[in-house]
């Protein structure tokens, strides 16, 4: 355990016994998360631009430019050892960190801002630093990422996605190996002899699910019953060893941690086995045609969001209809659990918004990210159901060998961090949850990004006339365009009217998801119209040509509100990065999905004024766009602590029955 004694020394960190070195996670007081989460409100934090910390950083920097690699190296080893003994205290990271920029500095040819400076030190205060869109987040954490190396302590970056993971790690090979650092990067489809030679390796870039599944298949090797582990061994073949596959959880750092801790934290990751569905495809059908011939205004409820279930009367009416009914369809429970489950199919997850229908197979769009998530499927039967709706081919039902929600998983790291553009709107949640302080790191340069005004339109197709006639005319004058839209769907629709006119454009969607980094990167260019969902591409920068920089710089038009704030922060933090020039607006429609579930009265009743261009008209919409956004985030908040409640219900559970101990 000395290999994180600098991680665990002074704080209140106690480690597990298992297989590896481990945080032992123990579940707070109800009194002790609601102090966090209202501590959190009333203080926020700011760094100081120009602080102590910072100015020691920049005293040690003149003397280094005249030293040789090896004496650099020493004073990062050196450093280390300091903080081994004493802890990751200013006095010592301050020369360890003036080590790195000057090792950054000759292998990359980059220099570390002062506000990275400021970043590099919040992470590994175990905190989460919010740096603006463009600020250079990548860099940042390789501050801290050497810091933790050279103590000994094995770090695990966490991206988004494989194509980060690998593209972060190949980058900044050059500086890690300068230090003699070993680095890697683990991806989907890796064998599990590579993946444990990736995680034997000083640092290792990978994605969060990547990570999750890899613990997941620890644990049921290491604490859980012998049939779990048989079944383990047919997931993993050939290739499957007695030695875990992680080496232990020391330091994570979490880039776009809101999205990872907050937004991807609504469900559990789970191991499973497909196992023989026993229904088949006219149960399913039966199901379908059921729930079609319902009347939707007398025997079907809706709720908030996807909730969908029969009213008494609708449960009366299947009843008698189904009375002479044998097999599945005579017992009550059965039949009004497969109706329920056909009504979801049918109207609450939706082709090209929800899932699309790829290589005959039912594939999950990730709601937040826009991107496809080929491994997941819906639980209980419902994935079959929709496969049915679809004509698709009907995979059997999957069985649970194991589970973890990211909240327990992430806490059971030495130190956690992370970073993102976007984390102020969740901060109460962060500090509550994981124990996370949000820290605001300032700009390195001042922004220029201008916000017109939002255009709101009660149709949605007057809406996409006036993106697309934007959309045209911006890019006639020599600037790029970014076009922001909340599904595949609403891609496909702005398309065909830009197709309709003989305008060239680029679409990225759940379609294209391999090709996205690629079409985001080329999105700077004069003229270039780039139609995306979500926020497909974050994470790689949109380079600005000369000539466009010149002529405004990049126009972002976001089509729709989402139902986090954030998520509207991060597509507008696309445009004026680094004191680049550039422009964002709102163009969106009463017939949006946030103001239809959250605000459907009010939109109704004020459209006349909500789409009027009056002063009074947009203070008017801006109020209703911030109700329903808390209205949405509200709801998310509770569906997320939920989540955590079951899991510990379920965790208790196993204990109660002999579960494993971890």
């Amino acid at each position: 355990m000395s290999d994180i004694r600098a991680l665990v020394a002074h704080r209140a960190i106690k480690l597990a016994d298992g297989v590896y070195a481990e945080r032992l996670v123990e579940t707070p007081l109800k009194l002790e998360e609601w102090l966090r989460f209202w501590l959190a409100q009333v203080a926020p934090s700011t760094a100081r631009r120009k602080c102590q910390f910072v100015k020691d950083v920049d005293a040690l920097e003149a003397a280094l430019l005249t030293v040789d690699d090896e004496a650099v190296r020493h004073r990062l080893f050196a450093a280390a050892a300091r903080m081994r003994k004493d802890g990751l205290i200013d006095t010592h990271l301050a020369v360890a960190f003036a080590a790195i920029r000057e090792a950054a500095r000759r292998t990359l040819g980059k220099r570390h801002h002062d506000v990275q400076l400021l970043a590099g030190r919040v992470l590994l205060q175990g905190k989460i630093a919010e740096m603006a869109t463009g600020e250079g987040k990548t860099l940042a954490g390789t501050l801290a990422v050497c810091a933790a190396a050279a103590t000994g302590a094995m770090v695990h970056v966490v991206t988004v996605n494989d194509y980060l993971a690998e593209r972060d790690a190949e980058e900044n090979t050059p500086l890690f190996e300068f230090f003699g650092f070993q680095v890697g990067s683990v991806i989907q489809d890796m064998t599990i002899p590579d993946r444990q030679k990736m995680y034997a390796k000083h640092i290792v870039y990978v994605s969060n699910k990547e990570l999750t599944f890899d613990y997941l298949k620890d644990r049921i090797s290491f604490g859980a019953s012998l049939d779990a582990q048989l079944k383990l061994q047919q997931l993993c073949r050939p290739g499957r060893t007695a030695a875990p596959i992680l080496q232990g959880l020391h330091v994570a750092i979490i880039d776009e941690a809101d999205s990872v801790l907050i937004d991807e934290a609504r469900t559990p990751l789970i191991i499973s086995e497909t196992t023989a569905d026993d229904l088949g495809s006219e149960v399913y059908q039966r199901g379908l045609d059921l729930a079609r011939s319902l009347n939707q205004e007398v025997h079907v409820r809706r709720g908030h969001g996807r909730d969908i279930w029969l009213t008494e009367e609708g449960e009366a009416y299947l009843d008698e209809l189904l009375a002479d009914e044998t097999g599945y369809w005579a017992s009550v429970l059965w039949r009004r659990e497969l109706v329920n489950k056909a009504l979801s199919a049918l109207y609450s997850f939706r082709c090209d918004e929800d899932y699309i229908v790829a290589d005959g197979k039912v594939q999950i769009v990730d709601e937040f990210t826009g991107r496809v998530m080929p491994d997941r499927t819906w639980e209980r039967g419902l994935h079959q159901m929709i496969e049915c709706k679809e004509g698709c081919k009907i995979t059997g039902q999957r069985r649970t060998l194991s589970q973890i929600t990211y909240q327990r998983f992430f806490g059971r790291y030495a130190l956690l961090c992370g970073m993102t553009g976007t984390a102020r709107e969740t901060r109460a949640e962060l500090r509550r949850v994981y124990g996370l302080s949000v820290v605001r790191i300032p700009t390195n340069v001042t922004s220029k990004r201008i916000r017109g005004p939002s255009r709101v339109y009660a149709l949605a197709s007057d809406r996409w006339a006036e993106v697309a006639r934007q959309a045209i005319e911006v890019a006639r004058q020599g600037r790029a365009v970014l076009v922001g839209t909340r599904s595949v769907e609403a891609s496909e629709i702005l398309s065909e009217l830009l197709r309709s006119q003989d305008v060239a454009h680029t679409v990225l969607n759940a379609r294209q998801d391999s090709e996205e980094a690629e079409a985001v990167a080329c999105a700077g260019q004069p003229g270039s119209i780039t139609v995306a969902t979500n926020m497909a591409g974050r994470g790689t920068d949109i380079r600005l040509s000369p000539e466009v920089e010149a002529k405004g710089g990049l126009h972002v038009i976001l089509t729709e509100f989402h139902e986090s704030s954030r998520v509207d922060r991060q597509l507008f933090g696309r445009s004026a990065r680094q004191g680049n020039p550039g422009s964002v607006q709102a163009v969106v429609s009463l017939e949006d999905e946030v103001f239809t579930q959250y605000a459907q009265k009010s939109a109704a009743m004020g459209a006349r004024f909500l789409v009027s261009d009056s002063v009074v008209g947009r203070r008017l919409f801006n109020l209703l766009v911030s109700t329903v956004q808390r209205r949405a985030e509200a709801r998310n908040r509770r569906i997320r602590l939920d989540t955590i409640a079951r899991d510990r219900k379920w965790q208790q559970s196993l204990g109660f029955v002999g579960g494993h101990k971890k």
